[in-house]
């Protein structure tokens, strides 16, 4: 007998923030990895990227292999990680509509102090 399990995380979207400028981050390295249990939505931020907003209020940026067409995610997406973690250069976003992108790389996006 063979059981197998299959894990779909289905992310709510929202529109990017009109108060919120890109230059009110920095970008750092962020992890190859990231457990897909801690993604509590999303934010627009870019044609080929989209910032996850974590349960701890921490935001990591996807950014999306060069080959990725432009796609739809504002109605929302799919992560079907094969591990219960969403890794860099392995796993798919994948939106409602049917298009699909790889993640290239996550970054850590980090508050600027003051100015």
């Amino acid at each position: 007998m063979i059981i197998r399990g299959q894990l779909i995380v289905r992310v709510p979207v929202r529109p990017r923030s009109r108060t919120v400028s890109p230059q009110a981050f920095f970008l750092r390295d962020g992890p190859r990895c990231l457990p897909s249990r801690r993604i509590a939505g999303a934010l627009i931020s870019g044609p080929r990227s989209v910032d996850f907003v974590l349960a701890n209020r921490q935001r990591l940026r996807v950014e999306m292999d060069s080959d990725c067409p432009t796609l739809d995610f504002y109605g929302g997406f799919y992560l079907q990680p094969s591990d219960e973690q969403l890794c860099a250069d392995r796993d798919v976003i994948r939106t409602r509509m049917g298009g699909s992108c790889k993640i290239e790389k996550f970054h850590l996006l980090e508050p600027r102090r003051g100015g």
